[in-house]
């Protein structure tokens, strides 16, 4: 498919983003923060609608997303920028609290914003945040040495801020407990990385969801993913509001969760430290790397048969940013 303008569907994480990224910015897709040297860098740019949701709000995410970006490549978060760019009439108290919850999610994380920059733009052009981290390399996790028969563990229940966000913002009112579950996971996952446990890549299932995350794992490796419906820690909450609508909670975005592949051996003393820690009190095993299906997920269903769990083309659920 051929595009000769930017679509909403670039912005979703999924296929038309790589393309985006191999074909115009010329990069390679690849870690979700640079390693360079005995330091991490990041950058990640943060719009959703509403800006005040259950479980947070645009300035919680925005620093819990650059956080987690830097823990996936074995770094201990450091230092944060911020950059806010504001459409006209925002109100001041809204962004005061903004601003308290990025102080507050830095503060528990020991992280310090050291700079930042603000813009004002024209009524009705929104409200974004750019957010850039730095981190010290304990160890460098990239996924180099991925090998067949690792384990892949998620730390907790998939699809919850995907669901809750579009239900907040169509005014569903479908599940009423449903909220995101946007959380920094700094003391969930450097204990992990300060061990020495034999992680071999790390990744925050966001946009996409553990679909496009375990898809890129695979993308144009030698290797495959094999994971396991019932394996896959999901909520109630999350599987009424999925069967209503139709859409697969493989798919939806979360903000407070990490994918990990390890080391078989380690993997059930990782999922022990995971368990240790409230938000890893549903982490489990849920499949295994490869080398059956080259570059592709499969997904074992309860009944015994298999299915491909392909990268999205475009966004399978309504925009929700």
């Amino acid at each position: 498919m051929k595009f000769d303008k930017i679509t909403m569907d670039h912005g979703s994480g999924g296929k038309l983003t790589l393309e985006l990224i191999e074909n115009v910015f010329r990069a390679t897709p690849g870690l979700d923060s640079a390693i360079l040297g005995d330091i991490a860098f990041t950058t990640d740019s943060h719009s959703i609608k509403p800006l005040f949701f259950k479980g947070g709000d645009i300035g919680k995410l925005s620093v819990c997303g650059t956080i987690n970006d830097l823990l996936c490549v074995g770094a201990k978060p450091m230092y944060l920028s911020s950059a806010f760019i504001m459409e006209e009439g925002f109100e001041l108290d809204e962004l005061e609290k903004i601003a308290q919850s990025m102080r507050d999610e830095a503060k528990n994380a020991n992280v310090k914003i050291v700079c930042g920059d603000t813009k004002v733009v024209e009524a009705g052009k929104g409200f974004y945040i750019n957010t850039s981290g730095i981190g010290k390399i304990i160890r460098p996790i990239d996924g180099s040495n991925i090998c067949e028969n690792d384990q892949i563990i998620v730390t907790g229940n998939i699809g919850e801020h995907g669901f809750s966000i579009l239900n907040e913002r169509e005014n569903l009112n479908l599940a009423s407990n449903l909220q995101s579950d946007c959380a920094q996971l700094t003391s969930l996952i450097l204990p992990i990385i300060e061990s020495d446990l034999d992680v071999h890549w790390m990744r925050d299932p966001t946009r996409g969801g553990i679909a496009m995350c375990l898809n890129e794992l695979c993308y144009k490796r030698d290797f495959g993913v094999e994971i396991f419906e019932e394996l896959v820690p999901i909520s109630e909450e999350v599987s009424s509001i999925s069967e209503m609508l139709g859409i697969e909670p493989y798919y939806s975005a979360n903000e407070g969760k990490m994918v990990i592949v390890a080391n078989p051996v380690d993997a059930p003393k990782i999922l022990d430290i995971l368990h240790s820690n409230p938000l890893g009190k549903n982490a489990n095993i849920i499949g295994n790397i490869t080398k059956d299906h080259p570059q592709k997920v499969l997904l074992n269903l309860n009944y015994g048969t298999k299915r491909l769990l392909s990268m999205p083309l475009v966004e399978k659920m309504p925009r929700i940013c």
